[in-house]
């Protein structure tokens, strides 16, 4: 391992520990139902673009 990458991990480290220390509070459902609801669109728009490309790949090698 380099030392830029050993320097790298140390210090997310320590950004994820004062992470943790700062935020104790609950998260709340809102927060998680929104996540869920930004990931699972996103999940859907690229696998919608995948599903496009492969569909029109033959068309696309022409141009």
């Amino acid at each position: 391992m380099t030392k830029a990458y050993i320097r790298a991990s140390q210090w997310l480290k320590s950004r994820i520990e004062q992470g943790g220390a700062d935020d104790r509070g609950d998260i709340s459902i809102t927060t998680i139902i929104i996540w869920v609801a930004a990931v699972a669109g996103a999940i859907t728009i690229a696998g919608g673009i995948a599903l496009l490309i492969t569909r029109y790949n033959a068309r696309l090698a022409g141009i």
